[in-house]
Formats: C-alpha cells, sequence, structure tokens
C-alpha cells in the first residue's frame, strides 16, 4: 500500500519540483550576463511587484479579519510590510527621485527576509481563532508605520540610513542563511499539507515559496549590472502571486488556507471532507446520511477516531488520508441493504444477517465503479476481517491484513458498542474497552487497541477539564 501511495503522488511532486527548480536554473545558467537596465526599468518593475504584494496584503487582511482567522491577517501583515519595503526601494532607486542612498540596498536586502519571518509566525496557535483582531490589525499598522518612517527618512537625509548589506558581505551573507532558513520551514510545511491534502493548491503554494526564496541569492550576492539580480525580481513578483492567490481563494470557499502553517491534522480530513477529499466522498456521506442517519453518523465517528489512532501509530500523509476516506465510506456498501434489514428495530434473523455480510463487497464494487484506488476499497471490503480468520466477507487473516485495516476494525467494533440501538443498550466505555483487550491476538491487534485507548483517554482529558 505504501509503494502504490508513493506513485500516486509521485508525478505531482515531480511537475512541482521540476516547476520550483525554473528559477534557479535560470539563475544559474544565464544570472552572471552584464546587463545595462535603466533605472527606470528598475522602478518600474518593483513597483508592479509592490502592487501586487499590496493587492494580495488587503484582500488577505480583509478577508481574514471577516472570518477571524488570525493567520491569514498575519499573511496579509507579511505581504503589507513586502509591499512597503518594495515601494521604498522602488522609489530609492538612484536617479529617479533621488541620487545615491542607502535605502535602496537596506529595502532591498530587507523585504524578503522579513517577509518570510512573518509568515512563520503563522504557525501560532493562538492565531487559528483569537479572540480579537485587533492586535493584528495593530500590528500590521505599526510594522507599516516603521517602514514608511525609514523611507521618509532615509529619502530626505539619504546619509541617515546606511547602505547595507553591501553585495557578498558578511551581513549580506547571514540574512541569506536566515531568509533561506525560514523558508525551507515555510516550504516544509506547505509540502506536509499538501502530502496529507493531495491538493494542487497546497502543492502551488510550496512552489511558490521556493520561487520566493530563489529570489535571495540574487538579492544578496549579485548587483543590478548582472542579469540574476533582475530575474530575481521577477521570481519575487511571481512568488507572492502564487503563495497569495490559493490563499485568497481558500478565504473565498470559506475555508482556512493552511499550506503556510502545515498543521492540518487527519480530523481536519474527516470533519471537511468536501475540501480536503473531494465531493464525490462528499456525494456518498450525503447519500449514505439519506439512507440512515445512523450508519452515516457512525461511520463519521469511526473516521475520526481511525485518522487519530493512525496519526498516533505514525501513519505517513499518504496513508492518513486514504485512511480517511476509507473509514468515511466503509459502509456505503449498506447503500444497497434493503431499509426493512438496515432499519429493522430488533435482532436479525441468520437469513438478515447473511444480507448484511455482504455490504463490504458491494461497497468496494460501487467504488470500483466510480474509479476509487485499491488503497481505499481494501479497507472497505475489509474492515470485518480478523486476524484468527474469524472475519468477513474472506476469511482473511494475521499478516494479510494491513495495519490501517486492523486500525479501522477495532475503531469501528468499539463505536458499534458504545452506540444505542433500538434492539440493546449503548455498552459502557469500560466495557467495550475490556472486550477490546480480551480479543487480543484473535480478533484485533494490540497496538491498534492501545492507541484507541490513549485516543479515548485524551477526550477525556479535555471534557474534565472543561467541567
Amino acid at each position: 500500500m505504501r509503494r502504490r501511495t508513493a506513485l500516486q503522488v509521485a508525478p505531482a511532486l515531480a511537475i512541482g519540483l521540476a516547476t520550483a527548480l525554473i528559477p534557479f536554473l535560470a539563475i544559474r545558467s544565464f544570472g552572471h550576463r552584464h546587463v545595462m537596465f535603466t533605472g527606470q526599468t528598475h522602478f518600474s518593475g518593483v513597483g508592479l511587484t509592490a502592487l501586487a504584494a499590496a493587492l494580495a496584503s488587503l484582500v488577505l487582511t480583509v478577508q481574514g479579519a471577516r472570518q477571524r482567522d488570525g493567520r491569514t491577517v498575519l499573511v496579509g501583515t507579511a505581504f503589507s510590510v513586502m509591499a512597503a519595503l518594495l515601494a521604498l526601494h522602488g522609489l530609492a532607486t538612484p536617479g529617479i527621485l533621488i541620487g545615491m542612498n542607502g535605502v535602496v540596498a537596506f529595502t532591498g536586502g530587507a523585504t524578503l527576509p522579513v517577509g518570510a519571518a512573518v509568515l512563520a509566525l503563522s504557525a501560532l496557535p493562538a492565531l487559528r481563532r483569537p479572540r480579537s483582531m485587533w492586535p493584528l490589525i495593530v500590528l500590521q499598522i505599526c510594522l507599516l508605520v516603521g517602514v514608511i518612517t525609514l523611507g521618509l527618512v532615509g529619502m530626505l537625509v539619504p546619509s541617515a540610513v546606511p547602505s547595507v548589506p553591501a553585495t557578498g558581505s558578511r551581513e549580506a551573507i547571514a540574512l541569506l542563511v536566515v531568509g533561506l532558513g525560514l523558508f525551507v520551514l515555510l516550504g516544509a510545511r506547505a509540502l506536509k499539507t499538501f502530502l496529507l491534502t493531495r491538493r494542487r493548491a497546497d502543492l502551488v503554494v510550496a512552489v511558490g515559496i521556493v520561487w520566493l526564496a530563489s529570489a535571495l541569492p540574487p538579492a544578496m550576492l549579485m548587483n543590478y549590472m548582472e542579469l540574476g539580480w533582475w530575474l530575481g525580481h521577477v521570481s519575487e513578483l511571481l512568488g507572492i502571486v502564487v503563495v497569495g492567490v490559493p490563499v485568497a481563494l481558500d478565504l473565498r470557499r470559506g475555508a482556512q488556507s493552511r499550506p503556510l502553517v502545515g498543521d492540518v491534522c487527519g480530523a481536519d480530513l474527516v470533519e471537511a471532507e468536501e475540501a480536503f477529499l473531494g465531493a464525490q466522498v462528499r456525494a456518498l456521506t450525503l447519500c449514505l446520511a439519506r439512507k440512515d442517519e445512523y450508519t452515516e453518523e457512525h461511520t463519521r465517528r469511526v473516521a475520526l477516531r481511525a485518522v487519530q489512532v493512525g496519526e498516533a501509530l505514525g501513519l505517513a500523509g499518504g496513508r492518513l488520508r486514504a485512511l480517511a476516506t476509507g473509514a468515511l465510506v466503509h459502509d456505503i456498501g449498506k447503500l444497497s441493504v434493503p431499509d426493512g434489514i438496515l432499519q429493522k428495530p430488533g435482532p436479525l434473523t441468520d437469513d438478515e444477517f447473511e444480507v448484511i455480510k455482504r455490504h463490504p463487497e458491494w461497497g468496494d464494487k460501487m467504488l470500483i465503479d466510480l474509479g476509487f484506488g485499491d488503497e481505499i476499497r481494501h479497507l472497505v471490503r475489509s474492515h470485518h476481517e480478523r486476524l484468527d480468520g474469524s472475519g468477513y466477507p474472506h476469511g482473511t487473516e494475521g499478516s494479510l491484513i494491513p495495519l490501517d485495516v486492523r486500525i479501522l476494525a477495532v475503531c469501528d467494533v468499539y463505536d458499534a458498542l458504545i452506540s444505542r440501538r433500538v434492539y440493546r443498550d449503548a455498552w459502557t466505555h469500560e466495557r467495550a474497552v475490556k472486550l477490546l483487550r480480551e480479543e487480543i491476538g484473535t480478533s484485533f491487534d494490540a497496538r491498534c487497541v492501545s492507541a484507541l485507548e490513549r485516543v479515548l483517554a485524551a477526550e477525556v482529558v479535555p471534557a474534565a477539564a472543561a467541567v
């Protein structure tokens, strides 16, 4: 299963990597060519980049504040600071508005590292749903005032702002190392999010971050007479657009954008399946809800606990995504079970139970017709298999049952036991866990039972704290 997951995501990663490396390859191949662009070209080009950053900042700040999404407001703050620094960088172009000055070097060197630093802060947990948006708005205003003050002083008194960092100096190299480190952190977050969500938008953000990072070396190590210095400015403009657009689109759909934060977890996949797993999965869960509300609620609870157990056992992002999808649709075959059997207000007869036992195979066939991969279908058709071969529909046993299926089986049985049915009362948590423990080695995997207990214990602690 791991190999299939890797093969599914490999083409997208390969395309993303190739796209991300374009600026680096262009700068390395042509960067040291001598050029003689005018100051007016620099003034106009940087102005366009500043305008793009300002527009991104405005959209993200306004929409983030409306939706009380502190992280998005902070991303908007990063873009606003970058826009202000870029604007000063362009305005300070020698020979356009003023003569030689230190502002052009200072702002050119500070734009990307400062922007990266503010973007990196977006991972702070307190920013997810802050009590008030005003502290973030005030922070943005203060940073902008500071940048504007720097620009005014530097233009009115050019000698007041030192021309640092000088190209290739220790200061420039230090800024380069710090900035690249921050972009590596941001890129790793976006890549982690993509591996879990498989959303193209999250991969696009990762590519945009690499493009921003590619603008740093020429800014610190080259001068305006080298083509690489100009290519870096182009890469910076494209990076701002490519990072900002997916975040804005997420906001338009009413969802928090997470790639710069990298905190998407298995529970998020289950709770927002349409956003992260696709409209097809959402449509199937809605069909199941219309057929039998209890079954849909059961599958959602099972899916939530299954991904939490998967995380506790260290499942990689791709397998966790498949587990979330498979768990959400593991009972989809019950759409083919007659209502009189599925909703019978009492125990099933042997013949009726034989019909019920066919739902894993019916679900598997349905998912084949819908184009789902074998990794998810295997979860659907095998979630009633047991380690000792006593399960159904095929009596698979032992090592032939993957860890993902073992996780789903344990969570499925636990939820079924603690749920109240028409024909029996719900079991207590203690009684259900006792049964799982007794069946370790025969029906259930010890690791899965232990991990489920840890997940359930974590659910109880916050509830007790709230009381």
